[in-house]
């Protein structure tokens, strides 16, 4: 009875013309080598397409048909496996935005976001496990892949980043005496292939990677005080924007921030919309890929209050991306802000580091009633000029970059982009019957 109705179930789930979803993964790196973080840059072979910028940090530009194939969930694992470092170190995954065609780029010169970043676990190459993985949830990618506007003025490029060190390794490790290498990455990309689309995403790179700290000029707003201002523009209303933000204390000295947990608070626009306080978690889950003696783990296991006492992180474990929804936000200027008031950072020592990117939808993009306009902008990409086509006269036009700075003005038909750098602009069109749109135009 029982096999007769699972097969009536399989006949009837066949039957129903369901379809399901196949799994889509495309590995960008590897087992990819890095080395000495501190060294110059290693003159060695690296896979076709791979860029070495430094030692710590390799990008890919992801291709055409790797973009089309992805759907529109998004999964990311990166796995690291031992060589010659046995310390934790921080490691991250970004998304470069580089001008199209390029084939190589300037990390600086670019606007950059972080997906994911981790921690490496002490871990001794002679011991297994000598492989730890990592897997990031990041659906909301999916449409940064897929978004025609970023598509037609930039490729996107990939970069795997780890940091380390071998110079204890040289003399705890065996077979590591007189080497520089630290660990091998590997990254893959894992998708379904259902229909996915980025048109009317909008997204806003707020801060990649910058140190906060309360004794640096430029990390923090004040000397003395662990907070920094974010102000930003945009140009169009947005519907269910997101920040999404990345950090992770450091400073492993004596009373060092690593191991002093303290209450993150986040504001956007005046009120608290985010209170956190990292850590807080067992780490004895990744005791079994921190193979090398350390002193944070200790020759026995802890109990959760132990660890919930110093534990900013765990060696082996990923950082969590918080994501905070704002939902509608409107067209003008906003402010971010993040302050740790109880940092102390003894002697001068320490730092959290800081990534921010804002995503969303475009509220308007079109006309903004029901009345139908009949309107263009060509050629758009363009090169220098787009000239607005309507049967109604244009009243005034004006166009702002991708951080909200308005960048030109008109009350003509004609945009003049030609001394612009490359990349996606929004143009907000009046009409002189009142009818509004909001566009993206590319100058490539």
């Amino acid at each position: 009875m029982k096999k007769s109705l699972l097969l009536l179930a399989l006949c009837l789930f066949q039957f129903s013309g369901f379809k399901a979803s196949a799994q889509v993964s495309v590995t960008v790196f590897e087992d990819l080598l890095f080395y000495d973080g501190y060294a110059g840059v290693v003159d060695l072979p690296v896979p076709d397409g791979v860029i070495r910028h430094r030692n710590d940090l390799y990008a890919k530009k992801l291709t055409s048909e790797q973009l089309a194939s992805f759907g529109n969930t998004m999964t990311m694992n990166v796995t690291i496996k031992a060589a010659c470092d046995n310390y934790d170190r921080i490691g991250n995954v970004n998304l470069a935005f580089v001008p199209i065609g390029s084939t190589t780029y300037t990390p600086a010169d670019v606007q950059r976001i972080e997906l994911g970043r981790f921690i490496t676990p002490f871990m001794n190459k002679n011991i297994e496990p000598t492989e730890v993985p990592y897997t990031f949830s990041i659906d909301n990618v999916a449409k940064i892949f897929k978004d025609p506007a970023i598509l037609a003025a930039y490729d996107i490029w990939v970069e795997l980043e780890v940091f380390g060190v071998p110079y204890a390794a040289q003399t705890q490790v065996a077979g590591c005496a007189g080497r520089n290498d630290v660990f091998y990455g590997t990254l893959e990309f894992v998708s379904n292939d259902q229909p996915a689309t980025g048109t009317n995403n909008f997204l806003l790179p707020l801060n990649f990677k910058k140190d906060l700290n309360n004794y640096t000029v430029g990390a923090t707003d004040a000397i003395g005080t662990t907070a920094r201002t974010i102000s930003f523009t945009i140009p169009a209303a947005l519907t269910d924007a997101k920040f999404y933000l990345i950090t992770s204390n450091h400073g492993s000295n004596s009373g060092g921030e690593e191991y002093n947990r303290r209450f993150h608070h986040i504001y956007y626009d005046g009120p608290q919309v985010l209170l956190y306080k990292p850590g807080g978690v067992s780490c004895e889950p990744y005791r079994q890929f921190n193979t090398q003696g350390n002193g944070i783990y200790g020759p026995t296991p802890r109990t959760d209050n132990e660890w919930a006492s110093f534990s900013n992180w765990c060696p082996g474990q990923v950082i969590p991306i918080r994501t905070i929804a704002i939902g509608n936000m409107a067209a003008g200027a906003h402010v971010f802000k993040i302050t740790v008031p109880t940092a102390v950072f003894p002697e001068g020592q320490g730092y959290i580091p800081v990534s921010l990117y804002l995503q969303g939808t475009t509220e308007v993009l079109g006309v903004d009633d029901f009345n139908s306009l009949n309107y263009s902008l060509s050629p758009n990409p363009t090169e220098g000029v787009v000239k607005i086509q309507s049967s109604t006269a244009v009243k005034h036009f004006e166009v702002y970059n991708m951080i909200g700075q308005q960048v030109a003005k008109g009350n003509d038909t004609l945009i003049d982009l030609s001394v612009m750098e490359k990349g996606i602009y929004l143009v907000q069109i009046e009409f002189e019957n009142g009818q509004k749109v909001t566009e993206k135009i590319i100058r490539k």
